[in-house]
């Protein structure tokens, strides 16, 4: 570290809420100096369609940055710098000035079903279920292939076939975080993590420069017929893509010409602020959705699992990750639908500031206690945590939730503990997964907001047969990994290496050797349980999941 101190203002986009953190760097390290967070809605339709209004992103952090100014007691000019951190391979498709033409499609849309089939799936030589003349060369350039219907060249066939007015109107194809940098700066520029996730972007070690930087294949744009005029500039994490205009300024409430760096996906950042950076380490990450994810130094693919390799925030390194669709989003369903129900205990929780007689602080307090009163495997209850289908290491967008085994003597305690230990199931076999291609190891880092819940720490520890630790802050991680680039752009970070020393293991939670033996049978039967009711899910929700 070099220089007195800075502050630097980062944003974290993402799906049901955005987090506004005001970061201090000195020579000591980094420490939060405020932070705030905004709700937003989604709205899934019933053709598969996950949908939001990007306005929503940018009004959230517009009153979050003041709220971390006012609570600081910090000045607008005081701020050194803004980055973002946001969802990845969602589709805001916009005209010459920015704006969106229609609504911007969630990572979660699964509409382009269809699309994806004529796309990749037909033709006489396959591997895999894929056309081999399309899987292969997507592959060598890209390190991976659109092979979800969630990916967003799927997402940009389904608005050309089914909005061509809107498509007309469209100009560039932009992510989340794009459309944001964007709008602060007027300036279309990506991130090679984003870039690569759209699988137009060509990731082949021998055609990266000196800053990690490769180029939009004209041939992947050719093979699946992508207007390359379409996608924007690629620029580096830690570079400025241009300062904050006096419009977006005094909207946001910073200084007008304040850096805006390049920022990231959440996938990098999360990792970056989690300090899991070198290759082989590891962090679990449980927001609304959730991901398992291992540092490489090189590109990795698996089709069958659904898994690839996404450039890294560090040039040269690559972050192998398993998604899954619903993770914490499984928490907030037992909080609508069997917490509050049951104990009613939560219903002030969320105004506890304001509550001096509020029991719980927060909805993890609740859970901890509601969980921590029930034995471990749940009395025999088993669930499936595929609430909106699932991404890896199955795709399967019929695949729904479940609740199995459930007998006389099953409470809501129990449901409520199974949905923990479910998640935590569909996390040891992607852990399993990405251990085939790398060499994953622990500990490993927990992180999102399902990391401040010390009874979902010890039950991922006991389910995963690893130390798991936690860190500071949890649900801030991308927020910090965005601080980190600025920090790093700056002067202030010799390099992103450092993150491993910056931040340290809060608590360690180590595996209960006397449960090994009973969450291996339970998780051979969890798998089971998906495989054996997969024509069942596709006969009740097939449809849905193939819309027209």
């Amino acid at each position: 570290m070099k220089g007195d101190e800075l502050f630097v203002v980062a944003y974290d986009i993402g799906t049901t809420g955005a987090k506004t953190c005001l970061y201090r760097f000195d020579r000591a390290g980094v420490a939060l100096a405020a932070a705030a967070s905004s709700e937003y809605g989604i709205r899934f339709l019933p053709n598969g369609g996950a949908e939001q209004n990007p306005d929503d992103w940018w009004k959230a952090i517009c009153v979050g940055t003041r709220e971390v100014l006012s609570r600081s007691g910090r000045r607008a000019d005081e701020i050194r710098a803004a980055a973002f951190c946001c969802q990845m391979q969602g589709l805001v498709l916009v005209d010459g000035s920015g704006r969106a033409v229609r609504p911007a499609m969630s990572y979660m849309d699964q509409r382009g079903t269809e699309q994806k089939r004529r796309g990749l799936e037909e033709g006489a030589l396959k591997v895999a279920g894929m056309d081999a003349r399309k899987l292969l060369p997507s592959l060598a350039v890209t390190g991976g292939v659109s092979a979800s219907a969630k990916d967003p060249v799927w997402k940009y066939h389904w608005v050309r076939d089914h909005e061509p007015e809107a498509f007309e109107r469209a100009k560039r194809w932009l992510d989340v975080k794009e459309y944001l940098v964007a709008k602060a700066t007027g300036r279309f520029a990506m991130t090679p993590d984003s870039a690569n996730a759209t699988f137009m972007y060509d990731t082949r070690p021998t055609r990266l420069d000196g800053r990690g930087l490769g180029s939009w294949s004209e041939a992947m744009c050719r093979l699946f017929d992508v207007d390359r005029a379409m996608l924007p500039e690629v620029v580096a994490p830690t570079e400025v893509v241009g300062p904050v205009l006096p419009a977006a300024a005094a909207e946001l409430g910073l200084e007008a010409g304040t850096p805006v760096f390049g920022g990231g996906g959440d996938l990098s950042l999360v990792g970056l602020g989690s300090g899991a950076v070198e290759p082989g380490e590891t962090h679990v990450y449980m927001g609304t959705s959730g991901w398992v994810s291992a540092v490489t130094d090189r590109r990795v693919v698996d089709t069958n699992a659904m898994i690839a390799s996404v450039m890294g925030a560090r040039a040269g390194l690559y972050n192998y990750m398993s998604e899954q669709e619903t993770s914490g989003k499984c928490v907030e369903w037992v909080r609508d639908h069997l917490v509050l129900d049951e104990v009613g205990a939560y219903l002030g929780a969320r105004n506890a500031a304001e509550d001096p007689d509020a029991r719980y602080a927060s909805l993890y307090e609740l859970l901890d206690e509601t969980i921590e009163s029930v034995a471990p495997g749940a009395d025999g209850v088993m669930f499936a945590p595929w609430l909106h289908g699932n991404r890896s290491p199955f795709e399967d967008p019929a695949a729904r939730g479940a609740f199995f085994n459930i007998g006389l003597g099953s409470g809501k305690r129990s449901l409520v503990r199974a949905v923990s230990e479910g998640v935590a199931m569909h996390n040891r076999w992607q852990l399993e997964s990405i251990r085939r291609k790398t060499a994953a190891r622990g500990p490993i880092r927990f992180v999102g907001g399902g990391a401040r819940s010390r009874a979902e720490a010890r039950i991922m520890a006991d389910v995963l047969g690893e130390a798991i630790e936690t860190v500071d802050s949890p649900q801030n991680s991308g927020a910090l990994g965005a601080a980190m680039l600025c920090a790093k752009g700056l002067g202030m970070m010799a390099s992103l290496a450092d993150a491993r020393t910056m931040v340290r293991p809060k608590e360690v939670f180590e595996p209960n050797a006397s449960l090994a033996g009973l969450y291996a049978e339970r998780f051979s039967v969890f798998k089971r349980f998906y495989y054996r009711n997969k024509p069942l899910f596709a006969a009740l929700n097939g449809q849905r999941a193939r819309p027209a």
